[in-house]
């Protein structure tokens, strides 16, 4: 009897036994090789690119305008001015100009007290000036119009030399001044220019060196 219970109790171990092992083997996952001909490598995509022309911008380093306003001429009073301008810009920042202008003299407070003196003939009058300067563009900018629109500018030093012809005599001058410059298109500017010519002249009797200062408002096309 005692031999029988114990075949029965080894029959059941061994069976409990055999069923475990069988799902614990099932738990263990399966390594499968990888094939020796896999490709690995990371896979790109094909984007087609698009061919980018650049356009072929013009330089426009020339410009011509007009200008006109007003021209205070020592001992003579305040009176119109026009003239026409040629510039060319050498680099982003320097440029150089060329300035035409006349304007006309008016009377002096001698004149006015007594009109029968003459100081100068109605040719006399006239003043004319031949400018070479050089100028520099020294504080480039925008200004705002509202929130939609905003225009390029620059301030801007000019100096140089000239002919003066007053008083149907033609005078060395100096000139120097400061102006700012607003594009308002890719080929149009507007120009302020305030400007003052200094020559030795002797009109009034005795020699001096005379200041005659400018105020102008011009427009130039680029080309």
């Amino acid at each position: 009897m005692e031999i029988r219970l114990g075949s029965v109790l080894l029959i059941a171990a061994l069976t409990s036994g055999c069923s475990w092992f069988h799902r614990g083997a099932k738990a263990q996952p399966e390594i499968v090789p990888e094939p020796a001909d896999a490709d690995t490598s990371i896979i790109s995509p094909q984007v087609q690119r698009r061919v980018v022309k650049t356009p072929k911008i013009k330089a426009k380093n020339f410009e011509v305008g007009v200008n006109f306003g007003a021209l205070s001429i020592q001992d003579f009073g305040t009176n119109p001015l026009y003239g026409v301008r040629l510039a060319y810009h050498v680099t982003e920042d320097i440029f150089l100009e060329a300035d035409v202008a006349r304007s006309k003299a008016g009377t002096t407070s001698l004149q006015d007290v007594f009109p029968n003196i003459t100081v100068l003939s109605e040719s006399g009058r006239r003043f004319t000036y031949y400018d070479l300067d050089v100028g520099y563009n020294v504080l480039p900018g925008e200004v705002f119009l509202g929130r939609g629109r905003a225009f390029n500018t620059a301030l801007y030093a000019v100096v140089g030399m000239g002919a003066v012809k007053f008083a149907e005599t033609d005078k060395f001058a100096l000139n120097f001044g400061v102006g700012t410059r607003i594009l308002l298109t890719d080929w149009l500017d507007m120009h302020l220019d305030v400007k003052d010519h200094v020559f030795e002249t002797d009109i009034t009797g005795r020699t001096k060196n005379v200041h005659n200062i400018e105020a102008t408002l011009g427009f130039a096309y680029f080309f």
